[in-house]
């Protein structure tokens, strides 16, 4: 099968790979529909490297079954589903409190388990969910970056009539305007660098888009909330830069909650660390997005959200490329060439 399998830092290949088979008897074949390129990926593929040589890639998609184990009985060939692609062990002191997303060991497909980014991929059927009939596979291939935005906003104390600031508006940073609002946020502002990803803000209900290029976000916010700050902070450009800047948007005894990941030490100015100390925030981080019952609220909730239109990702879909464009797109990606939002790969399509 076409597969795109990771070898080491900025080495990733477009190749033919054994289909996965049944080895286990709740083990389900999903043909890959739809797979999404997640800023992690990014991240690993430019300076961290494969966790093991030569793995298929890719973690955030949907598709349709194609061949189940002999003990599934939820689900037949032909069924529509989004796959979560996270193992825990649970064993570790976390995994016994029902700290799902703090397992000691947690894992997921494309990291020492064969990945998404290939025509066919294998998961035991506890890890699927069906699709509603109205939910395409583009969407549903977005359920993943949607529940890990949906488990970091269960972990805030957010309440209906909140003013929530959202910096950077990559895919996760777009997901979470859309749940600010879900979770009854009165006005949304959304904040980045980038005119073209604000307009997609915009798309997807940010009320107030900011561009802190040349005016510091926390000045345009006071100035647009009468100096008092935003009840709720959500950090998603995963950035040295803003994960500092961040602390200067609450409101005194507001929260921060941090979603992106920088993958590089962080330099805190004394001005935006006194933020914390004098307005008494509340900061909290937020690590994928599985929960009890596994796989966890987050994503039966996204899924309905999808359903009713409240999650709505097309805005979000810049790019509609076949497996082959892979390490292309890549380079690409991490040398900022091209107007990239999200991109989502379809194994079944040729290059052209």
């Amino acid at each position: 099968m076409k597969a795109l399998n990771l070898y080491n830092e900025q080495d990733i290949r477009f190749e033919q790979s054994p289909a996965p088979v049944i080895e286990n008897e709740d083990d389900v074949i999903i043909k890959v529909k739809a797979v999404g390129i997640c800023g992690s990926d990014i991240s690993r593929y430019k300076k961290l490297g494969p966790y093991v040589e030569g793995m298929t890639f890719g973690h955030e998609f949907a598709g349709e079954v194609t061949e189940v184990g002999a003990a599934v009985t939820n689900m037949a060939v032909g069924d529509r589903v989004a796959g979560c692609p996270t193992f825990y062990c649970g064993k570790c002191v976390p995994c016994q409190k029902g700290e799902l997303s703090r397992c000691e060991r947690l894992t997921v497909i494309g990291a020492r388990h064969p990945g998404a980014y290939a025509e066919y991929v294998r998961l035991p059927a506890t890890h699927l969910l069906p699709l509603p009939d109205n939910v395409d596979y583009d969407t549903a291939a977005l359920v993943e970056p949607s529940s890990v935005v949906a488990h970091g906003f269960y972990r805030t104390s957010i309440r209906p009539g909140a003013e929530v600031a959202v910096m950077g508006c990559g895919s996760i940073g777009l997901l979470a305007v859309q749940w600010a609002k879900i979770f009854g946020a009165k006005k949304v502002y959304a904040i980045d660098i980038d005119d073209s990803k604000l307009e997609v803000a915009k798309q997807v209900g940010a009320d107030i888009c900011i561009n802190s290029l040349h005016t510091p976000a926390h000045v345009q916010i006071a100035e647009l909330t009468d100096g008092l700050g935003v009840d709720l902070a959500v950090e998603s450009a995963g950035s040295p830069v803003t994960s500092a800047q961040v602390f200067a948007l609450p409101r005194k005894g507001g929260e921060v909650v941090f979603m992106g990941i920088p993958y590089a030490d962080i330099s805190i100015e004394r001005f935006y660390f006194e933020k914390i100390v004098r307005n008494e925030l509340r900061v909290l981080g937020s690590w994928n997005a599985i929960s009890p019952p596994f796989p966890g609220e987050e994503w039966h909730s996204s899924l309905h959200y999808m359903s009713t239109g409240q999650i709505n990702v097309q805005p979000m879909i810049s790019h509609h490329l076949s497996l082959e464009a892979g390490p292309q797109t890549f380079d690409d990606l991490i040398h900022r060439r091209g107007d990239y939002v999200k991109v989502l790969f379809y194994p079944e399509q040729e290059w052209a």
